[in-house]
């Protein structure tokens, strides 16, 4: 028996009103008693809880994230001073390396995973992950400080492999989990639940350092970041249940491909997008990563006699200043579009960053005014490509390999900051400090260039509506396959009509009239139209 007919023979039929429907068409009604019910399977009451949990759950999740992520911040002032001749600044960097490479990996086989396996497979992987890296690193010993060092990488390096997992896998499953149950607010509302614990990581990661080190004081630094370090592992245990629990989003149960994922035409199709959420992404992570890791650093070296106490107050500033561009960013999606949003943020970068650095020498004289320049810096980052380069690459993509393309674009973004981490104390050393900043307001420059010519502007539309264009133009040239699993699983090609592709087999511009577009003209005199996202 051949897969088609296998599988035409496993299709679940749904009788309505005397006329036949796949349990994949969108339009069908499968439950008359629940009639906003995905299927037969899963009621409305149980589909809507799954989704608000799973919102709730990414932004706790990425709180960890978050916090991992600038967790070296003052780690790297700690172990300086508890290691001055040790701990160089080659260990510093390979250290705070072993986060971004295991996120590297983590985003590319996660965000294939999370596509493969389903959302839920992957976030208890991660979750998994980002515990016992850090048990391991929280353990970190050796007979002499290098092979401390040595553990803690390695340890690093499986945390960062479930916080680079958790950015495809959490903000694929929220962006689904909001589609479905708030489509109007999914942008503003994607934003608060990924880049606001992202962002507020940061300053989380100083406050708690602040309370570990006035309890244990500043003879017992060993204690200090292994404490810090130990609380990175509870974060993502407070919604380990919920994640157990949750169910795959209707997008995904109805979109998934699990087999001969035609990558030669996801790639033909999504290229121009991937070069633009690639390439901005790595333009912002190669200025933001190593500003965020080296930020304690930095301040240190302008504080007077380097007091970790006072350079952690001043880091806390930072954080705090950099904060309000992610809400400013999810505001402005009111009044622009995502867009021009990014290409605004990435102007911030060109402006602070050229301020800071031609005026180097003597803002650093100011300490509060360099500090509040440089979180003027950092919260552009956060308004602009902090806040919808997430949101565009969730959108961007179908459900099918939204996953796996968010993992790639995100992954770029990581080899950046690797990249930036790397380059930066040469930067520094062969160049000045100031030119960190300058090189940063070039990156501004070119991340304009990049998000004008290549990046989507996307509206905010059903993600349903990108599904089924994506599976029209598979269907157009050739591909025969099954698209979604369990409860809603049917052949790609059904409900495709032949009107919508030209005698090429290319897709037509004015796109497929799908079963979606047959609902919302049904409902448009009731509604008032198709809701579109701000």
């Amino acid at each position: 028996m051949s897969d088609k007919d296998r599988i035409n023979d496993e299709k679940v039929e749904i009788i309505i009103s005397g006329q036949k429907a796949t349990a994949g068409d969108p339009s069908v009604v499968a439950v008359p008693e629940d009639p906003t019910a995905p299927s037969k399977e899963v009621s409305s009451k149980r589909q809507s809880l799954s989704d608000i949990f799973t919102i709730f759950c990414a932004g706790f999740a990425l709180i960890s994230d978050g916090y991992q992520n600038n967790l070296m911040t003052m780690t790297n002032v700690v172990l300086k001073k508890e290691y001055p001749k040790q701990y160089t600044s080659a260990v510093s960097t390979q250290v705070s390396n072993a986060l971004l490479v295991g996120e590297i990996l983590g985003q590319i086989v996660i965000g294939l995973t999370c596509d493969y396996l389903g959302r839920k497979v992957a976030i208890i992987t991660t979750t998994a992950m980002i515990v016992v890296g850090g048990i391991l690193a929280t353990a970190s010993s050796g007979s002499t400080p290098l092979g401390l060092f040595w553990m803690m990488t390695v340890s690093r390096g499986i945390v960062g492999f479930g916080t680079g997992g958790e950015y495809p896998a959490s903000s694929a499953s929220a962006s689904e989990a909001a589609n479905e149950h708030t489509l109007s607010q999914r942008g503003p509302i994607f934003i608060l639940v990924t880049n606001l614990p992202l962002a507020f990581g940061g300053p989380l990661a100083v406050i708690v350092f602040l309370i570990v080190i006035s309890a244990a004081g500043q003879n017992h630094l060993s204690t200090v970041w292994r404490v810090c370090f130990g609380i990175g592992c509870l974060l993502p245990l407070t919604v380990f249940y919920f994640r157990i629990k949750m169910l795959n989003s209707k997008l995904y149960r109805r979109g998934a491909i699990k087999r001969k994922v035609p990558y030669g035409l996801v790639i033909r199709y999504y290229w121009k997008s991937l070069i633009g959420t690639c390439g901005a992404w790595f333009l912002y992570d190669f200025v933001t990563f190593p500003n965020g890791v080296f930020s304690g650093t930095i301040i240190s070296s302008v504080v007077p006699s380097g007091s970790i106490i006072k350079t952690a107050e001043y880091q806390l500033l930072l954080g705090s200043i950099a904060l309000p561009g992610v809400l400013l960013g999810a505001y402005l999606l009111r009044y622009m579009s995502r867009k021009n949003i990014m290409m605004l943020g990435f102007g911030g970068y060109l402006v602070f960053g050229l301020i800071i650095g031609c005026a180097y020498d003597k803002i650093t004289k100011i300490i509060p005014l360099f500090v509040i320049f440089y979180g003027l810096m950092q919260s552009s980052g956060n308004l602009g490509p902090g806040d919808m380069l997430g949101l565009l690459s969730s959108e961007s993509y179908a459900t099918a390999v939204r996953g796996t393309c968010y993992g790639v674009s995100a992954a770029l973004g990581k080899t950046g900051a690797a990249l930036g981490t790397e380059a930066f104390t040469p930067i520094q050393n062969h160049l000045g400090k100031r030119w960190t900043f300058i090189v940063a307001a070039i990156c501004g420059i070119v991340g304009i260039l990049v998000t004008f010519v290549f990046v989507k502007d996307v509206k905010g539309d059903d993600l349903a509506r990108e599904d089924e264009a994506f599976r029209a133009y598979l269907v157009a040239h050739g591909w025969v396959g099954q698209m979604g699993e369990d409860d809603l699983a049917a052949l790609a090609a059904e409900g495709v009509p032949p009107a919508s592709f030209d005698e090429a087999g290319v897709l037509k511009e004015e796109g497929p009239v799908t079963a979606m577009d047959n609902r919302d003209n049904a409902n448009q005199d009731e509604k008032g139209g198709f809701e579109k996202g701000i």
